[in-house]
Formats: structure tokens, C-alpha cells, sequence
């Protein structure tokens, strides 16, 4: 037989044995082989079993769905606190999991052979500001959880998000850079901070593959607002696509990190699948899409919907945005593992009102 025949030129991820298969199939002096070699393949290339915990969020629900479509449905095990959000999962298999209950998280890690977790359960910033004890505890115990299962257990790769909410009013607050003082003043933040110190500890001690971004405020249409500071910018085009004024609870001139999702969505496989060598920072990874205000969102908006209207309500919310900040250098993400954002403001504005109207029609 001639092995370089084996070489597996079409394989894209772990996953495509059936691509395999038939560019065997398709030889037809290997076609007796096949069955052989295509076991040969999985014994050394083993299926990834990936387990998103916290799926139904609004980073969540579009990301298993991306997950799903590289690694194959059967292979991913979407998670919730709440049964009713099977619905969301039509295309993979769901579960009910607390991920305090390390017991029940282990059992299942261990029964379905888990290789790659994805922990995106958390309580937000503006959330979190209301009950912060509770808010500590899931954040961190619940991280703490997974890297010492992971640690126990040998799983491949561990993503966990971290947050611009690490940086602190005395942050350089423009083009604020990878490495830089960090003094966050919620409980979010001051979670997200001490999540990256146990990430890289588990990477240095332990040689866990934790891979970890610090969003900025993420922006999506399929999903609707979920607690966090940067929501606004979410909640406007809702208000855009029903003719209703919106009210702002940051004041005009507030400018802080976006990003879109689809953005957000590829710099998170963009990072995973990156060779291991690749990963340089075990902590997270700073990540920019764009930096806007209230007032910049409003005038992108009045673009498409002309007779829009805005008004400002200024609450707690404000001094939060005002100790994160306006704009982020991620030149390392970009180095590193090749990232490059997609989208401006106005064309996600754009995206996002073509596409909301389908997933949440407009209440007028």
C-alpha cells in the first residue's frame, strides 16, 4: 500500500472521516482498504466531544451553533440551567447542568467522553452589581470546576471568556494595551481578573490547554439583551426596527469596545483551532472590533431607519463604561494567531437591521 496515499490532504478538521472516506472510495484499489484506513484515521485523529456550558446566552446560542457546524451536531453537547432552552438546539443534543454541581459536571464530562469544554456561564456586570456574592461564586467557582476537571481528566483544550471589565479607572483608557495596571471596580470584573490569574496558572502548573479573549461589548441580533453594561447597543436596534425612541442609559458621549458577533464568533474558533505553539498569552487575549458612543450608533441607525429618535437617561450604568475603556490594542491577538475583524459600525448596523426583524419581529 502506498502510504503516502494516507497522507489525508482534504481533512480540514478531525471531524471530516466521511470526506476521508470517500476520497478512498473514490480510488478503486484502495476501495477494500477503505474501512481499514478510515479506523486507522480515528485511532490516531480521535472525534472531539465538545460540552458548552451556559449555551443559551447570547454568546452561547451562536456559538454552539457555529461549534456544531465544524465538528458535526452529534458531536456537541449544549447546556443550560433552564430545560425550556432545549428549543434553542434543535441542530445538537441538549442537557440540563448546573455547572455548581461539580458532581453532576464530571459524571457527565466522563460518560460522554468529553475532549473540549467551552465555560460561558456567568453573571454579568450591571447583574452582577446586584447581587455580587453570588455573582463571585458562579464566576469563579464555576471556573475553578472546569480547570481542575480538566487538569484531572486530560481534556484537550478549555475556552473561557474574559471580559474588557478587568481594566479599571486607572487604565490607560486608549488603545489600552495587552499588558497593562488593571483595577476593576465590579464584581465582574474584578472575577473575570482573578479568572485569568487561575487560567495561567493552570496552563504554567499544570500544562492545561486554557485559551481565554477579553470581549468588548458584544452586539448581535439573535439573542436578546443578557445584563451587561454595553447592552444598549443591542436594545437600540430593537427599538430602531418597532418606530419606538430608544433611551439610553449611558450618556451620548460614552465610548467603549464593540464588537459584532460574527466577529466575535470567528476570533473564538480563529483561537481555538490555532496551533498550541501559537497561543502565547494564557491569560486572555485582548480583542478589538470597533469603538463607537451612543450618539455615533444613533447617527448609523438614522442612516437606514431616517424618522429614529434617541434620548438619555443616565443611571448606575454609567459609572461602570466610564472605568473601562474606549478603545482596545489587541496587536498581539494579531500577531500571534493571525486575527482580523470584519465589520464597522455601519455595516453591522446594516446586518443587523436586515436580519432582526425575522428573529424577534418588531413589537409595535
Amino acid at each position: 500500500m502506498d502510504l503516502a496515499k494516507f497522507k489525508f490532504p482534504l481533512i480540514k478538521n478531525r471531524l471530516e472521516t466521511g470526506e476521508f472516506y470517500y476520497f478512498c472510495a473514490s480510488e478503486p484499489k484502495y476501495k477494500t482498504k477503505t474501512l481499514i484506513a478510515t479506523r486507522a484515521f480515528l485511532k490516531h485523529h480521535p472525534m472531539d466531544k465538545i460540552l458548552v456550558i451556559g449555551a443559551a446566552g447570547q454568546l452561547g446560542s451562536e456559538l454552539t451553533r457555529a461549534l456544531a457546524d465544524q465538528f458535526g451536531g452529534d458531536q456537541v453537547i449544549a447546556t443550560d440551567l433552564r430545560a425550556t432552552a432545549s428549543s434553542l438546539f434543535p441542530y445538537c443534543r441538549f442537557e440540563v447542568l448546573d455547572v455548581m454541581d461539580k458532581e453532576a459536571l464530571w459524571t457527565m464530562v466522563k460518560k460522554e467522553r468529553v475532549t473540549q469544554i467551552y465555560h460561558l456561564a456567568a453573571v454579568l456586570s450591571a447583574t452582577g452589581e446586584k447581587n455580587p456574592h453570588f455573582a463571585w461564586s458562579l464566576n469563579m467557582d464555576s471556573l475553578l470546576h472546569v480547570l481542575e476537571l480538566a487538569k484531572e481528566v486530560g481534556l484537550d483544550k478549555i475556552y473561557w471568556p474574559s471580559s474588557i471589565a478587568v481594566f479599571g479607572p486607572s487604565t490607560p483608557n486608549v488603545n489600552t494595551p495587552q499588558f497593562c495596571e488593571k483595577n476593576p471596580n465590579t464584581v465582574y470584573g474584578i472575577s473575570k481578573l482573578a479568572g485569568e490569574g487561575w487560567c495561567n496558572y493552570y496552563f504554567e502548573k499544570f500544562g492545561v490547554d486554557v485559551r481565554s479573549l477579553r470581549y468588548p461589548g458584544l452586539i448581535g441580533y439573535k439573542s436578546l439583551p443578557g445584563g451587561g453594561t454595553t447592552d444598549y447597543a443591542v436594545d437600540i436596534y430593537h427599538k430602531a426596527i418597532a418606530n419606538q425612541p430608544f433611551t439610553c442609559f449611558l450618556s451620548e458621549n460614552t465610548y467603549l469596545p464593540m464588537m459584532y458577533m460574527p466577529d466575535a464568533i470567528k476570533a473564538t474558533l480563529d483561537l481555538m483551532n490555532a496551533p498550541k505553539e501559537s497561543v502565547k498569552i494564557r491569560s486572555s487575549y485582548n480583542l478589538a472590533g470597533m469603538s463607537f458612543s451612543p450618539k455615533e450608533i444613533f447617527a448609523s441607525i438614522k442612516k437606514e431607519v431616517p424618522g429614529f429618535e434617541i434620548n438619555y437617561q443616565v443611571d448606575f450604568r454609567q459609572s461602570i463604561a466610564d472605568s473601562w475603556p474606549d478603545s482596545i490594542d489587541d496587536s498581539r491577538a494579531r500577531a500571534d494567531w493571525g486575527w482580523k475583524p470584519s465589520y464597522d459600525l455601519d455595516s453591522m448596523s446594516r446586518d443587523i437591521l436586515k436580519h432582526l426583524p425575522t428573529f424577534f419581529p418588531p413589537q409595535f
